[in-house]
């Protein structure tokens, strides 16, 4: 592989093109939630999804520094024992990858090959960003907040560390947190140790892990991470809006046992309960409805109200199962009436695509 191939900009999969060796190794390296464990409340780690942009820096808890500074009231320098020292807060959080369901869209864009697995939900334990922020003094001229990643590399050509940032008055929100555990337990190497960010509603990409320097600024942000990458383009030269907050979706979790290859599913005839778990980092989950005959007649699931804000949200069904072979799916609806499509949302990027997911089934009495 030449220094070209490294700088050609993201493109699209030629008509009857499989996914490439490139494609494949960002999936062994990366990787999704095995769609059964959304059985549980809140994932546990080794299950959740993770994207990894270049390699998993190696840093020693007792040399880690954090550095605020920019337009701040006075620049901070904070070891582990500083931040701990603040009072900490846990936020339970549904995090998912923008580029889930990419792998599903035709023409597909070539990149991490996400089916809809890379989501998870953890309970996220630190110092609210707000805490830091006041303690060093945001200055009236800041309007956006730099977080910077200690994880280095290069994409379409650009060399860089992993940088995105929120407004001022995003940053300062309750939940936002700086994160350094991770469902009671140090944040393990791969979701960020020592520390991280956590921003509850958006999509993983602004979840910063490795944070090492904190910067208010008096302009937007131009990094590759915000300007370049994450937004939603139709054309090359569409300069695209942002890609942001979660899009709703409802998942089911797959009924009965797999066929090992295709992952079709075999359940019994009679009731069968399906059950699954929808979110939205929008506005809250108001319904889902379920389907078994791949979208062509819809019924309302039960959904367990939950009280945790950004957290994904259990929901149920009843389908009394003949023999023969379905497709369910399902879809979400917000309490501000955005409804998940069925169709995909097509994009450059392969970004937000929360088209409803098919699940074959095949019932029978035995095999």
């Amino acid at each position: 592989m030449g220094l070209e191939e490294i700088s050609t900009p993201g493109r699209l999969a030629e008509p009857g093109e499989g996914i490439s060796q490139h494609e494949l190794a960002l999936a062994a390296r990366n990787h999704g939630m095995p769609l059964e464990a959304m059985r549980y409340d809140v994932t546990p780690p080794g299950l959740h999804y993770l994207l990894v942009h270049y390699d998993i820096p190696l840093i020693e808890a007792g040399s880690f520094r954090l550095r605020v500074g920019g337009l701040v009231g006075r620049e901070l320098e904070l070891d582990m024992a500083a931040l701990q020292r603040f009072a900490a807060r846990t936020v339970r959080v549904t995090m998912e990858c923008a580029g889930n369901g990419r792998a599903r869209l035709d023409p597909r864009p070539v990149s991490q090959p996400w089916l809809v697995e890379a989501v998870g939900t953890a309970e996220w334990t630190g110092v609210p960003l707000a805490t830091v922020l006041e303690e060093a003094g945001v200055d009236p001229g800041a309007i956006e907040v730099v977080f910077t990643g200690a994880d280095h590399g290069i994409e379409r050509g650009v060399e860089q560390d992993y940088q995105r940032s929120l407004t001022v008055d995003e940053a300062l929100l309750p939940d936002m947190l700086l994160a350094y555990a991770m469902n009671g337990a140090p944040l393990p190497p791969q979701h960020g140790f020592p520390l991280r960010l956590v921003a509850p509603g958006w999509y993983g990409m602004a979840h910063v892990k490795w944070l090492t320097d904190i910067t208010l600024v008096d302009r937007p942000f131009t990094g590759f991470q915000q300007a370049t990458a994450y937004r939603f383009r139709q054309t090359p030269d569409d300069e695209g809006d942002p890609v942001t907050r979660i899009a709703p979706r409802a998942l089911v979790i797959p009924p009965g046992f797999p066929d090992f290859m295709s992952r079709a599913r075999v359940v019994r005839p009679g009731k069968v309960l399906l059950q699954g778990r929808a979110w939205s980092g929008r506005a809250p989950i108001a319904a889902v409805e379920v389907s078994v005959d791949n979208g062509q007649t819809w019924a309302p699931a039960s959904v367990r109200p939950d009280e945790n804000r950004w957290a994904w949200q259990a929901w149920a069904y009843e389908w009394e199962a003949a023999p023969g072979e379905y497709v369910l799916t399902a879809r979400a609806t917000t309490t501000d009436g955005e409804a998940q499509p069925v169709d995909q949302a097509w994009n450059r990027g392969g970004f937000a695509n929360n088209a409803a997911q098919q699940v074959p089934v095949w019932c029978v009495a035995a095999l």
